[in-house]
C-alpha cells in the first residue's frame, strides 16, 4: 500500500494532526524538517497555518509549493497529546 495522507489539521505553531490511509493518526511537529530555502515560510506559524491537503499526491502542501512525503511526515515522533484532545 502507498501511504497517503487523508486529512490534515493544524494543531500548533508548527504542529499537524495528521490521519493516513492506513487508518493511524499522529500529531507531529515538523519543525525538524524546515531545512532550506523552500521550508522557510512555514517558520512563519501564519504561513505554517496555510496548510492544504493535496488529494492527488496523499500529502500536505503549502502556497509556495512545499510539501513533504507522507513517510516523511510519519517517521517523525509523535506528540504527546490528551485522549480528550482533538489534535
Amino acid at each position: 500500500m502507498i501511504l497517503r495522507i487523508r486529512e490534515v489539521q493544524v494543531c500548533g505553531r508548527h504542529s499537524l494532526r495528521l490521519e493516513f490511509n492506513d487508518g493511524s493518526t499522529r500529531r507531529v511537529d515538523i519543525r525538524p524538517l524546515l531545512e532550506g530555502p523552500i521550508f522557510e515560510p512555514l517558520r512563519d506559524p501564519d504561513y505554517f497555518a496555510r496548510v492544504s491537503l493535496d488529494v492527488t499526491c496523499g500529502t500536505v502542501v503549502w502556497p509556495n509549493g512545499a510539501d513533504f512525503a507522507p513517510e516523511a511526515l510519519r517517521d517523525l515522533s509523535a506528540e504527546a497529546t490528551p485522549d480528550s484532545a482533538c489534535c
